[in-house]
């Protein structure tokens, strides 16, 4: 499977971004997504994740309504809704799907997923 993230721009304050991760390959339905950022000097870090289904989803506490990841797996895409976006949410945006297949539970761990895409920016101007 590959993923490639877009969607990311540049954002005043208090504005939303719809990021999107498109990936290939026909059994990408079967696996938890995730998004991940990395802001310059700072290591990567989980934001949000959703279940194969996409009956659950998991967030990190500082984007919790402010977020919302979804997925369409007929289009073998997640979205990332990012509203009321604010300076600290700069950072390079990434996606990337669960080694295991299926599942109800996701992890935040960074060493859990692979096929990361390349990023996306995110810039958002005070």
């Amino acid at each position: 499977v590959q993923l490639q993230a877009s969607g990311g721009g540049l954002v005043q304050a208090g504005g939303s971004l719809r990021l999107s991760c498109a990936a290939s390959g026909r059994t990408f339905s079967r696996y938890a997504v995730a998004w991940f950022r990395q802001a310059p000097g700072k290591e990567r870090e989980f934001i949000a994740g959703i279940t194969w289904s996409g009956a659950n989803t998991y967030y990190v506490d500082f984007v919790k309504g402010r977020f919302t990841i979804s997925r369409d797996n007929a289009k073998n895409t997640v979205f990332l809704q990012m509203n009321s976006l604010n300076p600290e949410d700069t950072a390079t945006y990434y996606c990337a799907r669960d080694q295991v297949p299926g599942g109800s539970l996701i992890s935040d761990r960074e060493s859990r997923y692979v096929d990361w895409g390349q990023g996306t920016q995110v810039t958002v101007s005070s």
